[in-house]
This record gives C-alpha cells, sequence and structure tokens, in this order.
C-alpha cells in the first residue's frame, strides 16, 4: 500500500468523546492516514465508544455490529473509546470482529496498531510512547467542519457519586495546562470556529490539581483565555453545584465573551437521595444558587440534568421533584433513567426499581419540563438577540444564541444566513424546543 489507508472514524456518546475523536484523527493525519468518504469505502472503520451507562453500552454494541457488516470484507475494524477501556479483556473475547480493541491509556500505541492490522509500512521516526494525556494534549485539530468546537480542559473526575463509573475508566482529574488550553482555543478561532465550548467532567474544579496557592483555577482560566484573538463566544459544560463558588458566577455574569448559560449538574432535589447518591444538597439549596446566578445574570439561561428511579426513590420524592422543576423555572432539563453500573455502590443499593416505573416517572417529569420550556422559550419572543449560524438545512438557516448550547438545546430558524455568520435576529415566534427569528442585521 503506497499511500495511507483510509480511515472512518464513527464517535458515540458526549462531546468530551468527539474531543478525543477530533485529537486522534489529528494523530493519524499525522501519521500519513486519509479520511474515508464512508465506512463502506474505508481501510479502517473505528468506532469511539461510549460506557457511561447500560443504554450507552447497548447502543455502542449495535453500532459496531452495524459496522462490522456495512464494511467490506477485506476492511480492518477497531474499537476504541470508553468502552474499550473499561472491557478490553470482554470485548477481544465477545467481538471476534474487532481486529484492534484499544482504549484511552493505550492511543500512544494507536498508530503502531493500524500500521500492524492494515500491513502498511510506512518509514516513522520511532520516539519514546508518550502518557494518554500527552496525546490528548495535542493542540493539532483537524479543520472544524462547524463554527463551533469543543475543548477538554481536563480528564477524569476526584468525585465519588454512587452512581457513576467514570472514575473507574478516566481516572482522576487531571487539568491541562492554560496555555496549552489558550493555543487550542486560538488555532481553532484561527480556523473560524467562533464559539468555544470548554468541557470536562468537573468543569469548575478546573486546575485544582495544578494550581499555585491562593489560585482560583477556572475563573483565572476564564479570564487568560476569554481575548482570545476571534473568540466571540465561550461556553461551559457541566458545572457541580459545590463548585460553583460566587467568584465563577460574577465572572460568567461580568466577562462579555462567556455565554450567561450555567449547566448545573443537580442531579435531584430530594435531600436523603442527593446523600445516597454522594451529591450535594436538597432542593431548597439548589433553589438558593439557582436564584443567586439569576440576581447576578438576569438574562441567565440555566440547564441541568436529574437520575430518576435511583435506589430507594418513592413518587413522593418525584413530587418533589415535580415542585421543584415548577419553582426553579429552568430553560432546559435533560432527565435520565438510572442505570446499575458494575463497580459503583449504588448498583447494590436496596431499593432497586422496576424499568416500567421508572420509565412512567420519566414521561411524567419530561412533560412538566416541556411546557417550562416551552413557556420560557416563547417568553423570548420581541427581543433581539445575537445569532451564530451553525448550519443550513434544505435552504432554512439554523443559528443559535447564548441561551442554546449545540446539539443538546433547541435551535433558531432564520430567514437567512450562512454557516459561521453572526447575525442580529428579532424572535418572532416559537414552537417547542425551537424558535423562529427574522434576521435583522
Amino acid at each position: 500500500m503506497t499511500s495511507g489507508p483510509t480511515v472512518w472514524l464513527e464517535t458515540l456518546g458526549c462531546s468530551k468523546n468527539q474531543v478525543d475523536s477530533d485529537k486522534v484523527t489529528s494523530m493519524i493525519d499525522e501519521a500519513g492516514y486519509r479520511h474515508a468518504g464512508s465506512p463502506e469505502e474505508a481501510d479502517v472503520v473505528m468506532v469511539n465508544t461510549c460506557a457511561f451507562i447500560e443504554a450507552a453500552r447497548q447502543e455502542s454494541i449495535g453500532v459496531i455490529l452495524e459496522l462490522a457488516e456495512a464494511k467490506r470484507s477485506d476492511a480492518k475494524l477497531v474499537v476504541m473509546g470508553c468502552m474499550a477501556q473499561r472491557y478490553e479483556t470482554e470485548l477481544v473475547e465477545a467481538l471476534p470482529e474487532a481486529d484492534a480493541v484499544v482504549g484511552l491509556d493505550r492511543y500512544p500505541e494507536l498508530v503502531g496498531r493500524l500500521d500492524h492490522i492494515t500491513d502498511w509500512q510506512p518509514l516513522r521516526i520511532t520516539a519514546a510512547p508518550t502518557a494518554n494525556m500527552d496525546i490528548l494534549r495535542r493542540t493539532a485539530r483537524p479543520t472544524p467542519s462547524t463554527p463551533y468546537a469543543y475543548v477538554k480542559i481536563a480528564e477524569g473526575c476526584d468525585k465519588g457519586c454512587t452512581f457513576c463509573a467514570i472514575p473507574l475508566f478516566r481516572g482522576k482529574q487531571e487539568s491541562r495546562s492554560p496555555v496549552n488550553i489558550r493555543t487550542e482555543i486560538a488555532e481553532l478561532t484561527a480556523a473560524g470556529v467562533g464559539e468555544i465550548v470548554l468541557v470536562a467532567q468537573d468543569l469548575a474544579a478546573y486546575g485544582r490539581d495544578i494550581d499555585a496557592p491562593g489560585g482560583d483555577g477556572i475563573v483565572d482560566l476564564l479570564r487568560f483565555v476569554s481575548d482570545v484573538e476571534g473568540l466571540r463566544r465561550l461556553r461551559l459544560y457541566y458545572l457541580y453545584p459545590r463548585e460553583i463558588r460566587p467568584a465563577l458566577i460574577e465572572e460568567m455574569a461580568a466577562n462579555p465573551v462567556i455565554a450567561d448559560y450555567f449547566d448545573l449538574s443537580l442531579q435531584h432535589s430530594a435531600a436523603d437521595l442527593l446523600r445516597a447518591m454522594k451529591r450535594p444538597g436538597s432542593g431548597d439549596s439548589h433553589l438558593d444558587l439557582i436564584n443567586s446566578i439569576r440576581v447576578a445574570a438576569p438574562r441567565a439561561a440555566l440547564r441541568s440534568s436529574f437520575i430518576v428511579g435511583f435506589p430507594g426513590e418513592t413518587d413522593e420524592h418525584v413530587e418533589g421533584l415535580a415542585e421543584f422543576l415548577q419553582a426553579a423555572q429552568l430553560d432546559w432539563a435533560g432527565f435520565f433513567p438510572f442505570s446499575s453500573e458494575e463497580g459503583t455502590p449504588a448498583a447494590d443499593f436496596d431499593g432497586q426499581l422496576d424499568e416500567g416505573v421508572i420509565a412512567e416517572r420519566l414521561r411524567y417529569v419530561h412533560a412538566i419540563q416541556d411546557d417550562i420550556t416551552t413557556s420560557r422559550n416563547l417568553a423570548q419572543v420581541g427581543r433581539e438577540v445575537e445569532l451564530l449560524v451553525d448550519q443550513v438545512e434544505d435552504d432554512q438557516p439554523v443559528g443559535r444564541s447564548y441561551r442554546q448550547a449545540p446539539e443538546i438545546d433547541g435551535v433558531v430558524l432564520l430567514d437567512r444566513g450562512k454557516p459561521g455568520e453572526w447575525v442580529t435576529g428579532k424572535i418572532t415566534g416559537g414552537y417547542g424546543t425551537d424558535l423562529v427569528a427574522e434576521v435583522i442585521g
């Protein structure tokens, strides 16, 4: 094979996985591999898997098997990512279709594994293996395909939530250096990206492992990167309630580059369930936090996520959550069924609930929040907002304001605009999660 083999990379799971895929793509690009136009055309099909909950693992297995069927018979199949990290031995035994299983801590070996399974023998300068985080710190990235991009600022998590398996395969928190993060953001904005989404498992705790005494990691980082040339909007994902200090709220409210968008990881409103989850707070303390944010940033949009069906949850707990949602008036919320994850304390808790009961409770709280989201969306009608045009679908320009995060919230349908443009739009109507706007500037 004289030129590099072609590769198709399918990414599953969260935005943090997408960041890993971008970095891996950059790494194999530099090694001479080429992009395939489809899985059917590829010499190597790669799947970056998710192992967060059982549903994500089932999806990963389904996609692996679909791609194994779709690829050419002589093409190779590589399974990578979180599921490969957590279940490498099991996947090797259960998936004879896979030519390689490469977990997170084996990314430094990835190019060599690809060379081996494709029988490609390019001239390479041998270098000493590097740590996984060194691979993920690389700033070289492929040209972005959207006017927004995710930048991971830390890996791993130090929290001990009883339902969460992430520390089991992602490890303890390891923060990237501020200079490295700023360099990556600068490269992305130079390539045309206008909105950067900072992501981490525990974003507000950024820097705790590398901070000098007296430092305030996440606040210092925001001030350090927000003046990068070309950066128009900076968005933060996944804020652990106890880590949201007044200084962070004040910085987000005062810094014109940072979106007034608070993604709060609340999980529930019942104090006893939160204690069992090893999570902080209660419905009352959550409301206090929400009120403090709205005092500092009256225009702020708030999102949160909640677990329904945690062991021991009762009908009274669910009614309490419903009352909390009405009081909180969140702009957006996601609800997830409890998943009994192997190796986590909650998997062995008494009071495990029937899937049918959990599904009914999910429908109940979803319906309540859907009404709240629709109402808060319609309250935007008549306002003029700055919008980033993400794409054009079937001649329909689609954009977002600071209130809408990419890929998880609603969008704004526009009468004109091109991808990457920043426009001023007047909101004229809406339905459900989406709004309609007329471009006026």
